[in-house]
C-alpha cells in the first residue's frame, strides 16, 4: 500500500521545519531578463529556467510547490511540455507537488482529469491537486479514488482569498456543505497524524474565520494562500500553528519568487533562496 498522502506532507513539513509552499507562478513580465512576447521559443524556456531555477533554490528548504497550470498554459504546447519538466523536476528534488489546477467535471471528464494528474507514471503525476467543487461530490469522487489507490491528495476550494468570493462563500450552503463533505471524507480516511487526503483551500487572509473552519474540519488539511503579497502574516496563522503537526501548508509565491517593484536583482537564484528561507523562518516563529 502507498503511503498515505497526509503522511508524506507531514514528513516533509517535520524534515524542513515549516509548513510553507513556494508557489511557482511564472509572471512573464517579472521573470529575470523579461522575454520577447513575439518569441514562444524563447518564452518558453526564460519560464523553464526560472522554475526549474527555483526549484533547485527551495527544495530542502520547503516542503512542497504549487505549479500554477494557468502560467504554462497560456504558452501552449510549449508551456505545456516545460509544466511536464517542472513537475517532474519538483518530485525528483523531494518536493510534495500540488498542481495548483483547480479542475471541475463529472463523470468520464472528472476521471480524465485524475489520470492525467494523480495517476503514477501521467503526463502531471503530482502529489496533490486543486479542485473546483461547483459541480457537487461526484466531481470529486475520481480525485478521491486516486487518494485511496495511490496515495495523493486533494485541495478543494472552500474560502478562497479574492474579495469576490464573499458574495457566494459567506453565510451561503456551499462552502459549507463542501466543507462537510470533506471532514466525512477524511474521518474514513484517517491517516496516524489525525488528518485525511482530502483538503480545504482557506484563505489565510480571513484570520476572524480560521477558527470556525478548523472547529468545522479538525481532520481535513488547510491549503492556505493570501500569506504575503495578499496580507496575511505568520501572526494571524499562529492559532492554527501553534501544534504540530497543524494540518496547514501555508503559500507564497510572488512575495518569494520575485523582488519588490523596482528593485533590480543581480543573483535572482539566490534572492529566491533568502526569501524562501525568510518565509521557512516566519512561520517557524509562531509554531
Amino acid at each position: 500500500m502507498p503511503t498515505p498522502f497526509s503522511m508524506r506532507l507531514s514528513q516533509a513539513i517535520a524534515k524542513t521545519g515549516a509548513p510553507a509552499c513556494v508557489g511557482l507562478d511564472p509572471h512573464l513580465d517579472r521573470l529575470p531578463g523579461a522575454p520577447h512576447a513575439n518569441d514562444p521559443e524563447a518564452t518558453a524556456q526564460a519560464v523553464r529556467t526560472f522554475c526549474l531555477g527555483a526549484i533547485e533554490a527551495v527544495a530542502g528548504i520547503v516542503p512542497a510547490v504549487k505549479p500554477q497550470v494557468a502560467f504554462f498554459e497560456a504558452l501552449g504546447w510549449r508551456g505545456a511540455k516545460v509544466l511536464e519538466e517542472v513537475v517532474r523536476e519538483a518530485r525528483s528534488a523531494g518536493l510534495i507537488v500540488v498542481l495548483d489546477c483547480k479542475r471541475g467535471d463529472i463523470g468520464s471528464t472528472a476521471q480524465a482529469y485524475a489520470r492525467a494528474t494523480l495517476v503514477p507514471g501521467a503526463p502531471l503525476e503530482s502529489d496533490s491537486v486543486t479542485l473546483s467543487p461547483y459541480l457537487g461530490a461526484e466531481s470529486l469522487q475520481p480525485f478521491v479514488a486516486q487518494c485511496d489507490d495511490h496515495g495523493r491528495g486533494i485541495f478543494v476550494l472552500v474560502r478562497t482569498s479574492n474579495p469576490g468570493s464573499d458574495a457566494w462563500q459567506v453565510g451561503r450552503q456551499t462552502a459549507t456543505a463542501v466543507a462537510d463533505q470533506l471532514e466525512a471524507w477524511n474521518l474514513e480516511r484517517l491517516s496516524s497524524d489525525g488528518f485525511g487526503p482530502c483538503g480545504a483551500v482557506i484563505a489565510a487572509n480571513l484570520p476572524k474565520e480560521l477558527s470556525g473552519w478548523r472547529e468545522r474540519m479538525p481532520h481535513t488539511w488547510f491549503l492556505m494562500p493570501g500569506y504575503g503579497a495578499q496580507g496575511a502574516t505568520a501572526q494571524d496563522l499562529a492559532p492554527l500553528l501553534a501544534n504540530a503537526p497543524s494540518g496547514v501548508l501555508v503559500t507564497s509565491s510572488r512575495a518569494v519568487l520575485f523582488p519588490p517593484p523596482g528593485q533590480v536583482e543581480t543573483d535572482w537564484r539566490a534572492a529566491v533562496l533568502r526569501r524562501a528561507r525568510a518565509f521557512v523562518d516566519d512561520l517557524r516563529g509562531v509554531c
